[in-house]
């Protein structure tokens, strides 16, 4: 029963990170008067590679 639990939290961990990535790169992109939006193309980017990296580091740890 646990299981399932932790997989939604983490799925729902991965949309607000991204959701929150780019809103902010579209209100940086905005503020920085950037012809081309280039933030919200790249934040959403480093927070997947971030939370992947994460994932892979917890779930190889030997317990």
């Amino acid at each position: 029963m646990q299981d399932w639990m932790k997989y939604a939290g983490l799925g729902a961990q991965f949309f607000a990170s991204i959701a929150l990535m780019l809103a902010l790169g579209w209100k940086l992109d905005r503020w920085l008067h950037v012809e081309t939006p280039v933030l919200i193309w790249v934040l959403p980017l480093l927070i997947i590679i971030f939370l992947l990296v994460k994932l892979i580091i917890e779930t190889n740890k030997k317990s």
